[in-house]
């Protein structure tokens, strides 16, 4: 199936176009150019996935628009739309998704089993669609991990993420809440990591013949004996995170693997927030942001 077969398949709903004239945001948009659009009726348009700018479907109210781009919004709901308490749709275009993976599901099933896995469920949402339509993996996210997910629909386009990764992605974060109140308001952890047996990863600051990881860190604010962390990976090694806060000796709230003792939020406190990459495809640069999860803040809102 071409791209313009996909795009008008994907919008056989009857929609309304319009053109923009001007730069400016996509709620912007939608409340001024589109008659009795409220601020709440135009963001449930966005969360109903029922809103397409230049015929991807757009989810992000703050998207900024230029002159010349199509905005289309169907006249109702999409049949095939993804619905998930695990996942998310954040993007779709013909070539890639971003989803919003919740704690708790893994990212892709173990070899020989049939869970439930982010994968899993895009695989049955793209066949809904077209059966000649399969996901491919990326990049995973840990169980207990939380955030933003990247899957190619072809396995040409996994192959060129996987083989120029450092080339196409260029920001990739997290948030952590972990335990203690770090002292620097910035840092970098470097280490060598190798995983035994359990699949336990262990850390060295000497070359032990495993992978060399680098992990840059910045407190973002301290309360209540936590601290919450944001992350920037120059390495994406297993477990890569959890092992360097442990390091630091503030582990990942909720990680018991790697030395927390506390687990208030009844999870793992880790979340990929920020994914930001050159399209394959396109070249365009693509950008992705959520928030920190309710879970976090209220920890740090609450008093002891």
């Amino acid at each position: 199936m071409s791209s313009k077969d996909y795009y008008n398949k994907l919008l056989s709903n009857k929609y309304t176009d319009y053109k923009v004239t001007k730069p400016c945001q996509l709620l912007e948009f939608l409340m001024t150019f589109v008659p009795g659009n409220t601020r709440t009726k135009a963001k449930k348009l966005l969360s109903m996935k029922m809103v397409y700018v230049d015929k991807v479907i757009t989810t992000q109210f703050d998207t900024p628009l230029r002159p010349g781009q199509l905005v289309q919004i169907a006249q109702k709901g999409n049949p095939h739309e993804l619905k998930s308490k695990y996942v998310e749709l954040v993007y779709e275009d013909a070539f890639l998704l971003v989803v919003r993976k919740e704690a708790g599901i893994v990212s892709v099933p173990m070899p020989g089993t049939r869970e439930l896995s982010v994968k899993s469920i895009l695989d049955e949402y793209v066949k809904r669609r077209n059966k000649r339509f399969s996901v491919h993996t990326v990049h995973r996210l840990d169980r207990g991990t939380s955030g933003l997910m990247l899957f190619a629909k072809r396995r040409d386009i996994q192959q060129e993420f996987i083989n120029h990764w450092h080339e196409i992605i260029t920001d990739r974060r997290y948030v952590a809440l972990v335990q203690g109140e770090v002292e620097k308001d910035n840092g970098t952890v470097t280490s060598w990591l190798s995983d035994d047996k359990q699949y336990v990863v262990f850390s060295s600051p000497v070359n032990n013949g495993g992978k060399y990881a680098v992990t840059h860190y910045k407190t973002i604010q301290r309360k209540n004996g936590f601290s919450l962390m944001e992350l920037k990976l120059e390495t994406g090694r297993t477990n890569q995170i959890r092992v360097h806060m442990k390091e630091l000796g503030h582990p990942v709230l909720g990680d018991d693997k790697y030395g927390a003792d506390e687990s208030p939020a009844k999870r793992l406190c880790l979340h990929a927030f920020r994914l930001n990459f050159y399209h394959p495809v396109t070249k365009e640069i693509m950008k992705f942001e959520t928030p920190v999860p309710d879970e976090f803040k209220k920890l740090l809102k609450s008093e002891n």
